[in-house]
């Protein structure tokens, strides 16, 4: 791996999160649990594709850790967090949002990974990615609307209490 792509991989992990400062702690504490539930699936969802062979990623960070794993801790994880903030309660701006970014990726980012030797689709097709990510962006937002519904509906009725 040339220190091009060293690079390139360390910026995509840890640039991100120089933006979260810009997140008040208070969205970030609220979308944490839907955007960490989100990336451990991912994670999960990685394992079985490099098994199955949905996709290839060539370079490993360490041995034994995911190809993938700098997109998952940076532009994904970080990513969802701010998707969550400016469209969680719009459902229909969320998915629209969503669609943008995840062609974007799919259509242009496998594209550059691919040549830049970072990545690239080997069973799975660019559509079938594409619904792939509408479905894990779907349960993102079950996840943190039943989040909200067991604990903040919950905290706040125990507060309410003590008063």
């Amino acid at each position: 791996m040339n220190n091009k792509v060293k690079l390139i991989i360390f910026l995509m992990a840890f640039l991100p999160w120089a933006t979260t400062p810009f997140l008040r702690s208070n969205s970030f504490k609220r979308f944490f649990p839907g955007a960490f539930f989100m990336a451990l699936f991912v994670t999960v969802e990685g394992i079985i594709a490099e098994k199955k062979k949905w996709w290839w990623f060539p370079i490993k960070v360490k041995p034994n850790v995911l190809g993938e794993m700098p997109l998952i801790i940076g532009p994904f994880f970080v990513g969802s967090l701010w998707i969550l903030k400016y469209t969680f309660g719009n459902f229909k701006l969320y998915i629209l949002i969503n669609l943008i970014i995840d062609s974007i990726f799919t259509y242009l980012g496998i594209n550059w990974f691919k040549n830049i030797g970072y990545g690239n689709l080997v069973r799975l097709t660019k559509p079938k990615l594409s619904l792939l990510f509408l479905l894990k962006s779907v349960l993102m937002y079950g996840f943190q609307m039943m989040y909200e519904k067991l604990f903040t509906r919950k905290n706040m009725s125990s507060s309410k209490v003590l008063k």
